[in-house]
């Protein structure tokens, strides 16, 4: 009788998974359960470090790149192939969870171990990535390592970059470089022929859905304003309200009618203003100047551009007794995945007979911009409520685990291709 070839998945440890993710969750921990390990912090770099250290102990190579992207390579039977190459990132938000990005890299480690456990050799290299800054909590703009790295943004436009106590990039990047300590290889040097993400879904349909894995299919669009009021500083107690140019009270109005206007019955739009700032601060002056963020997503590219043009119309409309201006931040075309890394996650998780469903990702994550130079999908388990960027996000180990074998057998598919 001929004994079944081993299979990746088979040889996933949801134990070893669970506890690298908690050995993990140690950096930057905080007392309500999550982390607080923002992009280049001290406590990413260990994070990071922790990493190049896992690898060391199974000979693995790792290496790193100018914006301080990690990578971990095991290599295949023909290694000047382009690889498959999977992963996420480490940072966090300030009140973060302990799943959201890390989940993804871990997974893909998880994955390496399982392909050692099993002997199974590939034909394309496998490399994990955890990329810098996915979150953009401490620095802006968000997933700017997978963003520069595939070429869609340059390092030198972030390297100017302050955080909010005036700490510049450009030097806690070269810190965490040093510390992190595996050799540099130059931007564009390794290509991948496909990328995968493995993550949490950050939302609760698989949850409500009661199945285990999500083959996404798209990430929609996103389009970020800054937004600023100019009135009139005055004296609270003396100024009637005829002769007031409050740059709050008509901050107030253009948010209420925006807030109306990208309403919809189906609620695919999501419009939030995440940041308001009210200059001078004083209980007793009439605010003279307000700054507030738009943060604007849809799936659909011409809706999004709609939107924002109706944006600056109704703040324009809206602002009157003062002025408005209304500017660009940052804007992401949807991403919509290939079929074929789709069809493998699909097969995959058929074969372990696990309970799937195609989802768009409200969220937007590092995978968006490696689509613009390989062949790209994400694999969603789902969380606890669908809570993430919160100290309380939560996912189970069986949940993982599932999503993990389903990445380890998705990248044997795509390592022998």
């Amino acid at each position: 009788m001929n004994t079944p070839s081993p299979t990746a998945s088979a040889s996933v440890s949801e134990e070893r998974l669970w506890q690298l993710l908690m050995d993990v969750a140690t950096y930057g921990a905080t007392a309500k359960g999550g982390v607080n390990r923002q992009a280049l912090s001290a406590e990413d770099t260990a994070a990071k470090k922790h990493v190049v250290q896992w690898a060391a102990e199974r000979g693995f190579t790792t290496f790193q790149d100018d914006i301080g992207n990690l990578f971990v390579r095991r290599d295949g039977t023909e290694p000047t192939l382009a690889p498959v190459m999977t992963g996420s990132h480490l940072d966090s938000q300030p009140t973060g969870g302990r799943f959201d990005g890390a989940y993804g890299v871990l997974a893909g480690l998880e994955a390496l171990d399982a392909l050692n456990d099993a002997g199974i050799q590939t034909r394309r290299p496998v490399v994990v990535v955890a990329w810098t800054n996915e979150e953009g909590s401490r620095y802006s703009p968000g997933a700017f390592g997978s963003s520069i790295f595939a070429g869609v943004s340059d390092l030198a436009s972030v390297l100017d970059n302050t955080d909010a106590a005036g700490a510049v990039l450009r030097d806690e990047l070269a810190r965490t470089l040093a510390e992190t300590d595996v050799p540099m290889r130059a931007q564009g040097s390794v290509t991948p022929q496909f990328y995968i993400e493995a993550h949490i879904e950050q939302g609760p349909v698989l949850e409500e859905k009661g199945l285990q894995i999500g083959v996404v299919s798209s990430i929609q669009g996103i389009h970020h304003l800054d937004v600023v009021i100019i009135g009139e500083e005055a004296h609270a107690g003396t100024t009637p309200r005829r002769s007031r140019k409050d740059a709050l009270s008509s901050a107030v109005a253009i948010i209420s009618a925006l807030e109306q206007m990208t309403s919809d019955a189906d609620d695919i739009t999501r419009f939030t203003v995440g940041r308001c700032e009210v200059q001078p601060g004083s209980p007793n002056t009439v605010p003279g100047r307000v700054h507030f963020t738009i943060d604007l997503r849809h799936p659909d590219r011409a809706v999004l551009t709609s939107l924002v043009d109706r944006i600056r119309v109704v703040a324009t409309e809206k602002a009157n007794p003062c002025s408005v201006t209304v500017t660009d931040n940052l804007s992401v075309d949807p991403t919509i995945f290939e079929a074929g890394v789709m069809d493998a996650i699909r097969q995959s998780a058929q074969a372990l007979g696990l309970g799937h469903m195609d989802m768009p990702s409200g969220a937007g994550h590092d995978a968006m911009h490696l689509a613009t130079i390989c062949s790209a999908g994400m694999i969603f388990v789902p969380c606890l409520g669908g809570v993430s960027h919160n100290e309380a996000e939560s996912a189970t180990p069986g949940d993982l685990a599932a999503g993990a074998r389903v990445l380890a057998d998705t990248i044997v598919r795509l390592a022998n291709d």
